[in-house]
């Protein structure tokens, strides 16, 4: 199920909401009762079977987490890892053995029949969540959950469940029992929800058409002209960005309308003025998971310079690896740990001047055109056409886009980047009453919202491209 699909907007999301609010005076226990069995019911809906893999998972780390609160020094460490061999084992298991599996008989020469295991869906974010629990119960940064069934709601929140943003334990530990529901955070929520909604529907599904198209037309051979495959590629550059910020902002409004406050995933990353900078923007709460988690504990900044450089190229090859079991997420991992040593090494992420925007757009597009490769060849072959290899620099196939899909190509480039405070700046210059201000930013979300729902009873299936990972 889907937060852009029919079922969940006319009849999942009102009948929980109903079910949640309704019989209020019930406590707290029972709204904590109804999200967990409406959230297991949510991820059941499309992968029955996968949701006892999740609940398995939970209980190993609810068990492992009462045990280590109870024993002191090396216990701790034994129970710690234990949770975690089980949350890494699974992972592996599920998303990169099969993987292994097949680079293990290419080079074998082995005609044999390679490993296929379905993909739970959502698998690495609920995995990096318990793992938080875990790590940070060892830390004692957190108290530990005594109730099974409270860990499990943590877990398996739906709002976040599929695609994030990666919620800490320690950020929700107290709204899990002691959360203050209000009609302003509803709202607040509904309105979060509308602005990710139309992000997905009436921008990321309109600009996936162009560079699923184009895509598949350079896997299949077919010369693009330069024109014709940078078009390609700035589609993808925001249809990612639109369909992954569009699932955070619906998750982080769904969050509110339930009283809990996620935090924030992206901050228009692409405005950002280095590399480094971009990292700051994107996927916050992964690229901050891994800091937290991988690189402190490594030894961060602190080390010797060739130490240092290692603890990088951990993090990145990490982060490629998170994102699939295939070799361009792992280049583009090690790419982006070769630029921000470049960035590192010359001092350029403390430039802020306009050539470093550039460089970041490029660094950025042609690390998409790797991502969005279904394997290392096809990724150096439509990089190959963004530079000439087509032989044309435009042609009529790069027209016929510009006319067709030219209005979304540009408003897509400029809603990515932060126009809303340009333009309560000018509203503020212009003295406009603030009455008039609210007026029009709401006519405005409805007619976001009423574009988004007909698309929707019109769209067929169109899940989120980082349900994928």
């Amino acid at each position: 199920m889907v937060f852009s699909s029919s079922i969940f907007l006319f009849l999942f999301l009102p009948a929980l909401l109903a079910l949640y609010y309704l019989p209020y005076r019930l406590g707290i226990r029972w709204r904590n009762a109804v999200l967990l069995l409406g959230s297991l019911f949510f991820y059941a809906w499309g992968e029955p079977r996968f949701v006892f893999i999740m609940v398995a998972e939970v209980f190993v780390n609810w068990l492992c987490g009462l045990l280590m609160d109870r024993a002191e020094g090396r216990a701790r460490k034994v129970w710690l890892s234990v949770a975690l061999l089980v949350d890494i084992g699974t992972l592996f298991v599920f998303k990169y053995l099969g993987f292994l599996h097949r680079n293990i008989l290419a080079l074998s020469g082995s005609g044999a029949r390679a490993i296929e295991i379905a993909l739970p869906i959502g698998i690495s974010f609920f995995t990096f969540q318990i793992m938080s629990y875990a790590i940070d119960l060892y830390r004692r940064q957190v108290q530990v959950q005594k109730r099974f069934a409270d860990l499990c709601l943590y877990v398996a929140l739906f709002p976040q469940l599929i695609a994030g943003p990666i919620v800490r334990y320690a950020d929700v530990q107290d709204a899990l029992r002691n959360r203050r529901e209000s009609f302003a955070l509803f709202s607040e929520g509904v309105n979060r929800f509308i602005i990710g909604l139309g992000k997905k529907v009436l921008l990321a599904n309109y600009l996936a058409v162009i560079a699923d198209n184009l895509f598949l037309l350079a896997e299949d051979g077919r010369p693009l002209s330069v024109a014709t495959a940078w078009i390609g590629l700035l589609a993808y550059t925001l249809q990612i960005y639109f369909d992954f910020s569009g699932y955070s902002d619906m998750a982080i409004g769904l969050g509110r309308m339930f009283g809990f406050r996620f935090n924030e995933n992206f901050d228009h990353p692409y405005a950002a003025t280095s590399v480094t900078d971009f990292w700051r923007r994107w996927h916050i709460s992964l690229s901050s998971w891994f800091r937290d988690y991988v690189y402190i504990p490594l030894g961060g900044n602190r080390r010797s310079p060739p130490r240092v450089i290692f603890n990088l190229f951990v993090v990145w090859l990490l982060t490629g690896v998170w994102h699939g079991a295939n070799w361009t997420f792992i280049a583009w991992g090690l790419a982006y740990f070769v630029t921000l040593m470049i960035e590192r090494t010359f001092g350029l992420a403390n430039i802020r001047r306009f050539p470093m925007r550039v460089w970041t757009l490029l660094v950025v597009m042609l690390g998409w055109a790797l991502f969005r490769s279904s394997s290392l060849p096809d990724a150096a072959r439509y990089v190959s056409l963004l530079f000439g290899a087509g032989g044309c620099v435009f042609d009529s196939m790069a027209a016929t886009y510009l006319r067709c899909g030219g209005t979304i190509l540009l408003a897509g480039t400029i809603l990515s980047l932060p126009m809303s405070r340009a333009v309560r700046h000018l509203s503020e210059r212009c003295r406009m009453p603030a009455v008039l201000r609210e007026a029009i930013a709401s006519f405005a979300l409805c007619a976001v919202f009423l574009a988004a729902l007909l698309d929707c009873l019109k769209a067929g299936h169109n899940p989120f491209i980082y349900f994928n990972f």
